[in-house]
């Protein structure tokens, strides 16, 4: 995710609360598609087909390795990635002998995808969302040096032992107790760190 996305993410999500007990949100995405071909029918099925792509990558790219994730997504097949997801609902849906164009929001299946995710060797951190352990953290620092030592020093003024689960440019994607949650949250506001909540990861940037 790159800085441009993350702030697009940051602007949707600034203000939400962040609320004890609700760390393990639903794998919820949104895709806006529009897509052309023959007939109606095959529009759709493909509109839905790159929806479905789409958000498994958004949603599951925050839990695992996005590169090999998305690698493996290349090879799946539409009836494989069905089955990941849990619920499906659509609006503002348009439709032509030819076009369909909807917003499609999907939930994913947490354990069916955390299996795949396993059976397809992708590293992956998501948990049964039943212990509540831990929480994952997707950090993103101007100043990757800067940032990274603040919040090394911000964790050990809260005593709180941080796990690097993945690094990519100026992005570290970390898992931290639950139990350290509203004071990690709290510390790294008083430092100047922006964040939001999406489907129970903290997104911070600075």
């Amino acid at each position: 995710m790159n800085m441009k996305v993350f702030k697009n993410i940051f602007v949707a999500l600034f203000g939400i609360s962040l609320v004890a007990g609700a760390y393990a949100a639903d794998l919820t995405g949104v895709a806006s598609v529009s897509v052309t071909s023959d007939t109606a029918a095959a529009a759709k099925e493909m509109a839905f087909d790159e929806a479905r792509r789409q958000i498994i990558l958004d949603v599951l790219g925050q839990y695992s390795i996005p590169d090999q994730l998305e690698e493996v997504l290349k090879n799946a097949k539409s009836a494989e990635l069905m089955n990941l997801i849990a619920t499906s609902s659509i609006d503002s849906e348009q439709q032509s002998n030819t076009t369909y164009s909807a917003n499609i929001h999907m939930t994913i299946d947490r354990d069916a995808a955390r299996n795949w995710l396993t059976e397809k060797e992708v590293q992956n951190w998501l948990t049964d969302g039943k212990s509540g352990d831990m929480f994952i953290v997707q950090a993103v620092m101007t100043d990757k040096l800067a940032g990274w030592i603040e919040l090394n020093q911000i964790a050990r003024d809260e005593g709180i032992e941080l796990a690097t689960r993945y690094i990519n440019g100026n992005q570290v994607t970390i898992e931290l107790p639950v139990s350290a949650r509203n004071s990690f949250t709290i510390a790294i506001r008083e430092n100047g760190w922006r964040y939001a909540d999406q489907n129970g990861v903290l997104h911070i940037i600075k």
